[in-house]
């Protein structure tokens, strides 16, 4: 009689999975969902190996956190929004992209972000630099309405190292 209190079949391993699953659609934590997911496998090892209850707690414990471990480090940083979409402008200040039309005195130029700045990929831009062409990289320094001002990085000097002044 006492056996059979703690049994365990595989089934409720099943149906907690898919009511741990239910919570998660009402509790936006991402925890339960791994927990669900884990009493799922555990169902199914249980059902193919006959194994104690302290066995399959143990395996599903352990999935869980694996199963966590590997949201919260794999998939949750591919998941991240960079595009600063809702910020204020003052965020495209330093963003460097490359122009894709040249500005001219008379006419904008376009300048294109590799990740979407403030909800758009690409910008009007004019420049004071008459030099820039098609395809040079530029770094944004102020905003005047919706159009970007934007030069040519500074390159940082870097002073030439001769071995033969130290000797």
């Amino acid at each position: 009689m006492v056996e059979t209190l703690y049994m365990i079949e595989p089934w409720h391993w099943l149906v907690l999975g898919f009511l741990l699953i239910l919570v998660e659609m009402f509790v936006p934590t991402f925890a339960s969902l791994w927990f669900g997911a884990a009493a799922i496998v555990v169902a199914a090892v249980s059902w193919l190996l006959p194994i104690s209850l302290l066995w399959q707690v143990l395996l599903w414990l352990t999935l869980a956190v694996i199963f966590m471990f590997a949201w919260v480090k794999y998939i949750k940083p591919l998941s991240v929004d960079r595009t600063k979409a809702g910020l204020g402008g003052s965020v495209i200040i330093g963003e460097t992209g490359m122009i894709v039309a040249k500005p001219q005195v008379d006419m904008l130029g376009r300048v294109r972000f590799s990740v979407p700045i403030v909800g758009a990929d690409e910008w009007f831009c004019r420049s004071k630099d008459e030099g820039i062409e098609i395809g040079d990289r530029v770094v944004v320094t102020d905003i005047i309405g919706n159009e970007l001002v934007v030069e040519r990085p500074k390159r940082m000097a870097v002073p030439a190292v001769n071995r033969l002044d130290n000797l």
